[in-house]
């Protein structure tokens, strides 16, 4: 086997490592503030042992940038417990809608009539999940309120990946080119999550040693696990290639939550998704064929 198709099976692997973080954090008899504090204080611990760049290169921007990237994850967690698994995933997908915007405002990048293009389909895609109202479900009590946090995520998400070209070029310009600044905002960014959510966590109550093992599953396999098999995979993959591998993600998560849960999304959340997804794909094609060497940031998996 070679390298490169090595990495290509890494990418994948943790694109579905990431794409079981819906139907696990509905499975956990914990609260949603639980999940988001545990999931993530293990998930620290364990990306710090795994992963030797987490623990080299902190600074004040990684913990700005881990702020951000602890409101993802924080606003993911508690968006699952309230609306369905796809309507979570397919609306913090909206990232590139906020970067388009905020872009040109924080790090002065020149927007481009395809980008507004592009900005205007995933902004349709956006208003059609909030099309009619959704019936609550077992699974999804609160629909409404879910797709509300889910699209905040959308926002702190896009927020994460300018402050992830931040702390790169900020490397970049101190001589660092070895460096991997977005492993350790992953690591800041989960502890910072956790310990926000701690106050409001404890006290955790009696659970079941199965409800153990999922939120000890979330933070080592779906999180941990997942971005060592990215930091590996990226080695050997162009950045526009990885990007479309690690859309594995979001065609995955509802499909997992249907087989568990048998949650089923509505029509015009497909819709949207699809043509969010879509405008993605596009969107990471347009910016690899105008910067073919431009390193890929870091994935999703919130």
């Amino acid at each position: 086997m070679t390298a490169r198709t090595r990495a290509r099976l890494q990418l994948v692997v943790a694109a579905m490592l990431f794409s079981t973080g819906g139907a696990a954090i509905k499975a956990a008899a914990f609260s949603g503030v639980q999940v988001a504090s545990l999931r993530s204080g293990i998930a620290a611990v364990a990306v710090l042992l795994m992963i030797p760049a987490a623990r080299r290169g902190w600074s004040w921007r990684t913990l700005v940038v881990g702020a951000a990237y602890a409101a993802t994850l924080v606003l993911f967690v508690l968006a699952n417990r309230l609306t369905t698994s796809a309507n979570t995933i397919f609306l913090q997908s909206t990232g590139p809608l906020y970067l388009v915007v905020l872009g040109p405002l924080l790090l002065h990048e020149r927007v481009r009539r395809q980008d507004l293009a592009l900005m205007g389909v995933v902004a349709i895609g956006l208003v059609l999940f909030f099309v009619g109202a959704e019936r609550p479900v077992g699974t999804a009590p609160d629909p409404a309120r879910g797709n509300l946090l889910a699209a905040a995520s959308g926002l702190t998400w896009a927020l994460t990946l300018l402050g992830l070209r931040w702390l790169s070029d900020a490397e970049r310009s101190a001589g660092h080119t070895d460096a991997n600044p977005s492993i350790a905002a992953v690591a800041a960014g989960n502890l910072i999550a956790c310990l926000a959510c701690l106050p409001w966590a404890l006290p955790l109550g009696a659970h079941g040693v199965a409800d153990w093992a999922i939120v000890g599953y979330l933070g080592v396999f779906q999180i941990a696990v997942a971005y060592l098999f990215v930091t590996a995979g990226l080695r050997h993959v162009p950045a526009f290639e990885a990007s479309v591998l690690l859309l594995v993600e979001p065609a995955l998560n509802p499909i997992w939550s249907w087989l568990v849960h048998g949650e089923v999304p509505g029509a015009w959340a497909i819709v949207g998704g699809v043509l969010i997804l879509g405008a993605t794909v596009v969107k990471t094609w347009l910016d690899a064929r105008l910067a073919p060497l431009a390193p890929a940031a870091v994935a999703d998996g919130a």
